[in-house]
């Protein structure tokens, strides 16, 4: 029998999922197919309504070798195992004459511990373990989640958080799960050969396809430890967030909370000295941090780095005490031990790396209203470490609707630690950036509006022409709104003025509600308005008339007092290079590419992007911003979009009338 082509394999795998072959699709699927066979490396810029991950997934069942797919968000996980694997999968058997396995991978915590659950979890102020279903009352919600967590468990066959509908609280399921660190091992554990999370990596290990997530990804890359399966392809879905994720991962932190913890947890487990000098150091780390200012620390003070000094040493004594020790009256000793050196030896790593003083590393005070003070500490730069980990013996695909900011890829690039395209290099892996369009007419679907009349907009400062001109807007729309703002506190205070002005458009506002129900509320209404910041940039996906108006208050760049961006920006500087564009401008670019791609959701999508920042109409950056969004019909005409809006607004009302008869 011939080998079936991929454009064969291509048209059987959109048509079982009831789809339409796209140009930019087959482009795509060429694309990763070339990347693969080569080994090399492929950025793929693939707009919303391609259909791109049919576009990697046919290409990579086809060649046969295991793959490895990572991507950012829940959804797209759900989506890629629970819809495109099992049809794809499906329609290409007869065609390869094999069906090739998929399996899903997380990280340790978000499987259910069966020795937690059955067991207890170890309880900071008592010797022995914590039974919690006796300890929450049946009737409160904690009691109710910890009841429903223990019937699931007997239903569940992935123990899988995701799987569990309705979901509970974190605090409900911190209480049946662990990290990797206070994991036991399959070996040790009396539940190991049940094992959820064991058996979630036994599955991937015979899967031909693992679907992941970015930080489990950046763990795989950073520890050394290797927790995914060897695989001979990888593919980054949602590529434009990895940067961010590989950062989170790297990032450590200690409060003075989370260092009592560890004293609670290892004081029943080491003698009376070791347990005393814990206990002194976290309170002098506590003392100091009291009086801790928020900002980036590029010296670490003298009274910092004894306190850091102490805590470290106390730290490690306590280690190497609870290693030689063996108390046999505590309960479920092996797992109290676990728990507590989880916790110190985090306590010793993050204290150990701030007083190391890396170059490389940049360390600050953070003050949070609910949580307190904190001490953390990031990587400057993740690109070297993506460079070597993530591009070395094995062939790379990197997908998003956002990766060529300005006209290129090489902004994107040079975060992931690849050199300008096309330019050879010995210590530069090669790589090749395409970009396969969109099925959608921007130029006709949609207009960019600038409203270059607006006075520039000055940081925290109140902007009253600027309320006016969203007041207006969302008259001339009939609701229809997506606000998109550079902050909460500027989204809370045009909520709250908006809400006077015009009663009649009902104004949703971030955090009132979960995310989930915020965004239903907002497709089921279309007067309704939807007010936010950061999460709503990137995820709202809302085709149809409910959302024909996108503002963004401002250019997003990233605050001037933000510890990790401006170290980032002075590093770029001092090398020589233009600290400005290459982390405040990318970071915007990237910011306003996503948010104007929630416009035009459909083919039927009509509407405006509006920008009220008259910057992106007179600075000289505004080209290279203006360049990552969308080809939409440009103008900075207020009284035409005006028109535009009532026009669209008018159909929309129209084609609804219709539907209602």
């Amino acid at each position: 029998m011939t080998k079936p082509s991929l454009s064969e394999l291509l048209h059987a795998a959109v048509t079982a999922v009831g789809g339409t072959e796209r140009p930019g699709q087959v482009t795509m699927a060429e694309s990763v197919a070339e990347a693969i066979d080569d080994g090399s490396h492929l950025l793929v810029q693939a707009g919303t309504g391609t259909g791109k991950s049919l576009g990697y997934l046919v290409p990579a069942l086809a060649h046969g070798e295991r793959v490895v797919v990572a991507t950012a968000t829940l959804a797209l996980q759900r989506q890629l195992v629970e819809r495109d694997l099992p049809r794809t999968v499906d329609a290409l058997h007869p065609l390869l004459r094999r069906r090739p396995e998929f399996a899903m991978l997380k990280g340790r915590s978000n499987y259910l511990c069966l020795h937690r659950l059955h067991e207890g979890m170890p309880q900071d102020e008592e010797d022995g373990l914590f039974d919690q279903f006796e300890a929450a009352a049946p009737t409160s919600k904690l009691g109710q989640d910890l009841l429903r967590l223990r019937d699931w468990s007997d239903e569940t066959e992935t123990g899988d958080r995701d799987d569990l509908t309705p979901g509970v609280s974190d605090r409900a399921w911190a209480q049946v799960s662990v990290s990797s660190r206070e994991c036991l091992g399959a070996t040790k554990c009396a539940y190991g050969a049940e094992c959820f999370a064991e058996a979630a990596r036994e599955r991937a290990k015979l899967a031909e396809v693992v679907v992941t997530n970015h930080a489990l990804l950046a763990i795989d890359a950073i520890e050394g430890a290797p927790v995914l399966p060897q695989h001979e392809v990888l593919i980054v879905d949602e590529a434009h967030e990895l940067v961010s994720r590989v950062t989170g991962v790297a990032t450590g932190e200690l409060t003075p909370g989370q260092v009592n913890r560890a004293v609670r947890r290892a004081a029943k487990l080491v003698n009376e000295k070791a347990a005393d000098q814990l206990q002194t150091a976290a309170e002098g780390f506590e003392r100091l941090m009291e009086l801790a200012l928020p900002g980036r620390l590029e010296e670490i003070p003298e009274d910092l780095g004894y306190a850091l000094m102490t805590l470290r040493d106390a730290a490690r004594t306590v280690i190497s005490a609870i290693g030689a020790t063996r108390d046999k009256s505590v309960q479920d000793e092996d797992a109290v031990r676990k728990q507590a050196l989880a916790s110190v030896e985090t306590v010793h790593d993050v204290a150990e790396r701030v007083l190391n003083g890396s170059e490389w590393d940049v360390v600050w005070y953070e003050r949070h209203d609910r949580f307190g003070a904190s001490l953390r500490v990031a990587p400057m730069s993740v690109s070297g470490l993506l460079r070597e980990k993530l591009f070395a013996d094995r062939a790379v695909v990197l997908t998003s609707a956002t990766l060529k900011l300005g006209g290129d890829f090489n902004g994107v690039g040079a975060s992931l630690g690849l050199g300008p395209e096309g330019v050879e290099g010995e210590d530069l892996p090669q790589w090749k950036g395409v970009d396969v369009g969109s099925p959608f007419d921007y130029r006709k679907q949609g207009i960019l509006y600038v409203a270059k009349h607006l006075a520039r907009p000055a940081r925290d400062g109140e902007r009253g022409d600027m309320l006016d001109e969203l007041t207006e807007l969302i008259q001339a729309a009939g609701g229809r709104t997506l606000g998109l703002f550079s902050s909460m506190r500027a989204a809370q205070l045009a909520a709250e003025e908006l809400r006077s002005r015009i009663p009649e458009y009902p104004i949703l506002l971030q955090g009132e509600e979960t995310l989930g129900e915020l965004i239903k509320n907002f497709a089921a209404d279309p007067r309704t308005c939807l007010f936010g910041t950061l999460s709503l940039w990137q995820g709202v996906d809302v085709p149809g008339p409910s959302c024909q108006l996108v503002v963004m208050d401002k250019i997003p760049f990233p605050r001037p007092d933000d510890p990790l961006m401006s170290a980032r920006q002075k590093a770029v500087e001092d090398a020589g290079g233009n600290g400005f564009m290459a982390v405040a401008a990318t970071h915007a670019a990237l910011l306003m590419a996503q948010g104007a791609g929630r416009l035009v959701r459909a083919s039927g999508d009509r509407g405006v992007v509006a920008v009220l920042d008259q910057r992106l109409a007179t600075a000289r950056y505004g080209s290279y911003l203006k360049a990552s969004l969308p080809d939409f019909w440009y103008t900075t005409d207020r009284d035409q979009v005006r028109r535009s809006l009532a026009a669209i607004d008018a159909a929309a009302k129209q084609t609804e009338a219709a539907e209602a008869q």
